[in-house]
């Protein structure tokens, strides 16, 4: 017997040793042979450099159409461009985590940093959290709150009617911002604490040492005087409810469909499924993602049918078709665009595509048995993700992807279509995290455009030129100058 226990002994080390060269391959096939920069293969610093020049999107595009569907961007770094890894990425099972980039954008309550829905990297308290306000933003919930973003509507379109009248150019993409999210402070702006996260997320061990140090928290008055978003979130809440020195919520409405309301009354019904923390931390959340992204696509809108005359035109014409038919009300309400005007929901998909708010990789980590990618073995532990901007170009789903071309939703076989639909829905970002606010900002989308339209020529003051854009995680845009011109008397209220 002993032959056959040496040999068995023999055999066994062998298979170690064939196992251990398939690993060492498999990593150096990981780390030497996935194309990219060469620098970027031995230091943060490539990456920190290009998002800080606030053109990472751009890089993001040139390196795949370069190097293929997987690219090094970072030593343990790895950008995808292939949409059918999308599921496999983001997944409701979450076991590819968010990596360090994320908790960056936490929020500060009471001078201790709090975890949100968006920040946080465990996926149990992410199920917990996004549990106890998942309802207030369910699209019926959102419809029944309706009015309320019609009242902003008719304030804006008597905004933008002062500059028709005085015939001046407006930048119109302030103005949408302010529609989006009217707060306007002399302290940290939304922009500076996303530039800072865009850069420190990119090495996030430093955070640390800056504005997560924990001195900073001690020595800084608290972030609800300073943190604009903040400041804005308890602004609202305080005219409408009190918050107490011991960080209490009393005396709030609880009758209302709006989501202070909503969560007001589930926690004076239950104090244990939701508490002032939860409320604050929802509503600054809200505020921080929402309105910069919705800003981001309600321009991109409005751009893209500037530079292209003949898709304004059609989109007029089926906004007037429809008027005249009788089927618009004042404003237009959701329902009505996503029934009546199918051009102007082409276009706002297009637009969305062609320039998506988000412009950095979404970082998940491999889980640790590692996985293959379009043929490359990636290890576990490294850090993976997709960039909107590069995957919303697929050519094998958008033929010519640079062009703004609305037809293409129009005209796609249903198969087809409902992958270019899973494409762009990555906007929003995928599996058990997509943006919990989602159907508020297309709510918005679809009803404030339309209704600009219906009420104003919009053109380019100066048609020449391109807008200025820069990414430090949303990519923003500047210089929408517009010229408004009143199309006719103003729709019945």
């Amino acid at each position: 017997m002993a032959p056959a226990t040496n040999f068995t002994k023999d055999h066994l080390l062998s298979q170690i040793r064939h196992l251990e060269f398939k690993y060492l391959w498999q990593l150096l096939a990981a780390f030497i042979l996935i194309p990219g920069p060469t620098l970027a293969a031995y230091t943060k610093f490539w990456r920190l450099y290009d998002v800080w020049k606030g053109q990472a999107h751009i890089t993001a595009i040139e390196l795949h159409r370069k190097h293929g569907p997987v690219v090094r961007i970072g030593p343990n770094h790895v950008s995808i461009a292939d949409p059918s890894y999308i599921p496999v990425i983001y997944n409701i099972k979450e076991n590819y985590i968010k990596s360090a980039f994320y908790p960056i954008q936490s929020t500060s309550w009471n001078k201790k940093t709090e975890m949100n829905i968006f920040s946080t990297q465990d996926p149990a308290f992410h199920r917990s959290e996004r549990r106890k306000i998942a309802s207030a933003y369910s699209l019926p919930n959102l419809l029944e709150s309706e009015t309320a973003m019609d009242s902003c509507i008719n304030l804006f379109m008597e905004r933008l009617d002062e500059y028709a009248l005085n015939q001046k150019p407006i930048d119109l993409g302030t103005w949408l911002q302010y529609f989006a999210f009217d707060v306007r402070q002399k302290a940290w702006s939304i922009e500076q604490i996303l530039t800072y996260a865009a850069l420190c997320g990119q090495v996030p061990e430093y955070h640390k040492f800056l504005l997560g140090n924990p001195i900073f928290n001690a020595v800084i008055p608290a972030a609800e005087t300073w943190n604009a978003v903040l400041v804005f979130t308890l602004k609202v809440i305080n005219t409408r409810a009190s918050i107490e020195h011991n960080g209490e919520l009393i005396n709030a409405d609880a009758g209302g469909r709006d989501m202070l309301s909503q969560w007001a009354y589930v926690k004076s019904s239950d104090p244990l499924k939701m508490n002032t923390r939860d409320i604050v931390v929802g509503l600054s959340t809200n505020v921080f993602a929402g309105s910069d992204t919705t800003a981001i696509a309600l321009r991109s809108i409005v751009y893209y049918l500037c530079k292209n005359p003949h898709c304004m035109a059609k989109v007029v014409q089926e906004i007037d078709g429809a008027d005249e038919e009788g089927k618009l009300s004042t404003p237009i309400t959701y329902k009505e665009t996503t029934t009546v005007l199918p051009y102007f929901c082409a276009v706002l998909k297009e637009a969305m595509r062609l320039h998506p708010s988000v412009g950095l990789l979404m970082e998940r980590h491999v889980p640790a048995e590692g996985v293959e990618m379009s043929g490359r073995f990636i290890p576990g532990g490294t850090i993976v993700g997709i960039n909107p901007w590069v995957i919303n170009r697929d050519k094998t789903m958008f033929p010519d992807p640079d062009d703004f071309k609305p037809e293409g939703w129009m005209t796609a076989a249903e198969g087809q279509l409902r992958q270019m639909d899973n494409i762009i829905e990555l906007n929003f970002g995928g599996g058990a995290r997509k943006c919990i606010g989602r159907n508020m900002s297309m709510i918005e989308m679809h009803k404030v455009v339309p209704q600009l339209l219906r009420e104003f020529t919009v053109e380019l003051t100066h048609p020449e030129k391109k807008w200025s854009t820069c990414n430090h995680w949303f990519v923003q845009q500047g210089d929408l100058i517009c010229s408004l011109t009143r199309r006719a008397k103003k729709p019945s209220q």
